[in-house]
This record gives C-alpha cells, sequence and structure tokens, in this order.
C-alpha cells in the first residue's frame, strides 16, 4: 500500500512539474516558414484579436492597422488599435535587430526595454506593459508567441500576467497586405 502512495505521489509530482514547464524558442529552429521580422514587419498589416480573461471568456475585441517600415537594423511599428467598445490606441514600438536573432523594443506604454528573439517560423517577445483599467495604470507582464504561418500569415498568442499569476490572454491573427 505505502509503495502504491509513494508511485502515485511520485507520478503525480512528475505530471505537476511537467505542466510547469515552458517552451524554448529554440525547439523552433527547424519550423518554417522563415520569419524574418524586417521582411513581415514592413509595410501595412491588419490584426484581428481578443483579450480573454482566466476563465477563457472573451473580455475585449479589437482590430489594429500597423504601418511598418526598418532602416538598416531599426524598425518601426505604428499599430492604430481599435476597440469593440470604440475606443482607440495608438502604440509607436521602436525595434532594434542584434546578433543571433535577438530584438530589443520600446514603446511609450512599456516599461523599460522589451527582448525578444526569432528562432524558425517563432518569435518570442516579453516586455511590462503600463496597461490603464477602469482609472488605474497596472504594470502587467506579456509573454508573446508568434507564429509565421504563411508569408502572408501570422498567429500571436500574449500570457498576461501580474507577480506570477496569469490575468488572460490576447490572441492575435496579423495578415499582410
Amino acid at each position: 500500500m505505502k509503495r502504491r502512495l509513494l508511485l502515485a505521489a511520485a507520478t503525480g509530482s512528475a505530471l505537476m512539474l511537467g505542466g510547469c514547464a515552458s517552451q524554448s524558442i529554440d525547439q523552433y529552429r527547424a519550423e518554417k516558414p522563415e520569419l524574418d521580422l524586417q521582411k513581415y514587419f514592413n509595410g501595412t498589416l491588419d490584426a484581428y484579436g481578443v483579450f480573454t480573461d482566466r476563465s477563457g471568456a472573451v473580455v475585449k475585441r479589437f482590430t489594429v492597422v500597423m504601418n511598418c517600415s526598418w532602416q538598416g537594423n531599426e524598425g518601426v511599428l505604428d499599430e492604430d488599435f481599435t476597440y469593440s467598445d470604440g475606443t482607440t490606441q495608438k502604440r509607436i514600438w521602436r525595434l532594434t535587430k542584434l546578433q543571433d536573432g535577438k530584438y530589443t523594443g520600446t514603446a511609450g506604454d512599456v516599461i523599460g526595454t522589451a527582448q525578444g528573439q526569432a528562432r524558425g517560423n517563432a518569435f518570442y517577445w516579453t516586455y511590462t506593459l503600463s496597461l490603464p483599467v477602469d482609472g488605474s495604470v497596472y504594470e502587467v507582464r506579456f509573454d508573446d508567441w508568434m507564429y509565421l504561418m504563411t508569408d502572408k500569415v501570422m498567429l500571436n498568442k500574449a500570457t498576461m500576467s501580474k507577480f506570477g499569476v496569469k490575468l488572460g490572454e490576447v490572441t492575435l491573427s496579423f495578415t499582410k497586405r
């Protein structure tokens, strides 16, 4: 009986720890089509997204028009958001391409510097955002995973958290014009 309990506890612990494992950008190294951020985020893109809370309920829907350009290793992603409640928002990202597929970025509502890396068809991007909600502003962490599906379509899934607690997710589809 003790042996069964120990085996069950060990199996349960392994499953719980396995569930906590996170993906690595390197696991996408061989995936195609290969994502070239300077090529994909160049010109005009349309994006369609939803924000879901912890339960998975859609809290907000939005569209984005992005006008993107690069000068050497410096890029500008000018984003215009329109939300389902009629509100609008603008964010202008300034990206810098570094060595080994790495990128840094800044924006007016981003605290500090965003860090990212591309491998294969994927891009991992993490940053802290000042998020206004009902008259208050919260600093929340975003962990974005982007996956190039075709030369025109990219999917993005972002987890939003504070103090390590998941607050919700953003799911977004980009379409290059």
